[in-house]
C-alpha cells in the first residue's frame, strides 16, 4: 500500500478543502473567533491545535481496539488533555508573552468540537496512517481559516501584520480609519461567515438533505 498514494492525497484535501472543518462541519467555531484578533495568536493557536489534532488522531487509533466503548469519551480526552499540557508547557517556554494573551484558549483545545469530533468520528474507526492524515487535512483546513480571518482582523482592524505597520500613514492623513467593529466578536463573526459562503461557492457546497 501507497504511504501517500490518491486515498490518502483525498483524505487531506478533505480536511483542507472539501470538507473544511470550520466552512463544511462547523467544528472549533469559538477558537476561530476568540484568537483571530491578531495573527500571532492565531498561528500559535493552529500550530497547538495542528500537533494536538494530529497525533491524537493517531494515538486513539492505535488504542481503537483496545478502549472499551463505555469510556471512550473519557481515554480521548485523558489523550487530548496530556498533548494540551505539552503544547501549553512549550509556549510558556517559547512564546510566554503570546501565551499569556491566549489566556484559557490553549486549555480550551481539549474540549474544541473539532479535535473530539475527528478522534470519535473518524480515528475510533480507522487505522492509524489514515488517521493521522485525516487530523493532520483538517488542522490545515482549520488553521488556513483562522489565519484568514486573523489577518483580515487585523489588517483592517489595526492597520498592522504581525504587530507591523501595513497600512500606510498617509491613508490616515487623507482620512482613512481602521474598522474597528473588526476587532469585536460580532464582527469576526459575520466576516467568518462571508469566508465560509466564499469558501461553499467556491468547492460547490450542497446542504445533504436529510
Amino acid at each position: 500500500m501507497a504511504i501517500f498514494g490518491k486515498k490518502e492525497q483525498q483524505i487531506v484535501m478533505d480536511g483542507i478543502w472539501n470538507k473544511n472543518p470550520i466552512a463544511y462541519l462547523v467544528m472549533g467555531i469559538c477558537s476561530a473567533l476568540a484568537v483571530t484578533v491578531k495573527v500571532e495568536t492565531a498561528l500559535l493557536m493552529a500550530i497547538g491545535t495542528s500537533f494536538v489534532l494530529s497525533f491524537a488522531c493517531m494515538v486513539i487509533s492505535f488504542l481503537r481496539n483496545y478502549i472499551p466503548s463505555n469510556v471512550r469519551i473519557i481515554i480521548q480526552l485523558t489523550v487530548i488533555a496530556s498533548l494540551v499540557i505539552i503544547v501549553d508547557q512549550v509556549m510558556k517556554a517559547y512564546a510566554y508573552e503570546i501565551s499569556k494573551q491566549m489566556s484559557v484558549f490553549v486549555g480550551l483545545i481539549i474540549t474544541n468540537t473539532l479535535v473530539m469530533g475527528r478522534t470519535e468520528g473518524y480515528a475510533m474507526n480507522n487505522p492509524p496512517w489514515p488517521s493521522f492524515l485525516d487530523g493532520l487535512g483538517n488542522a490545515i483546513g482549520y488553521s488556513g481559516m483562522i489565519l484568514t480571518v486573523a489577518a483580515m482582523r487585523e489588517i483592517f482592524g489595526s492597520g498592522t501584520f504581525l504587530g507591523h505597520q501595513v497600512i500606510p500613514q498617509a491613508f490616515y492623513q487623507a482620512g482613512y480609519i481602521n474598522n474597528s467593529m473588526l476587532l469585536l466578536a460580532p464582527g469576526a463573526f459575520f466576516l467568518l461567515a462571508a469566508i465560509v459562503c466564499l469558501q461553499r461557492s467556491i468547492s460547490g457546497y450542497k446542504e445533504e438533505q436529510q
